[in-house]
């Protein structure tokens, strides 16, 4: 049984203060924290960890294949 977040548990994971970076898109919660992309919980000042990204997938250069490459550590809870 996977880990479920609620939102509010999610941005606990916010990656600053030496936590952990985590964010949700499409239910799937995906931990970044050890991405050079994802440096502190910011994705190059546009995205940040600790919420969901699916609503802002759509104005990013890349499709959610991308986080194939990132650990799959829960799912989203609404």
């Amino acid at each position: 049984m996977p880990k479920e977040f609620t939102r509010d548990e999610l941005k606990g994971f916010d990656g600053k203060n030496g936590k952990a970076a985590y964010f949700a898109c499409n239910g799937t919660v995906y931990d970044v924290t050890d991405s050079t992309q994802w440096t502190g919980g910011d994705h190059f000042g546009m995205h940040a960890a600790g919420i969901d990204l699916t609503d802002e997938l759509g104005a990013s250069p890349h499709g959610a294949e991308v986080f194939e490459f990132f650990q799959k550590v829960g799912v989203l809870k609404d």
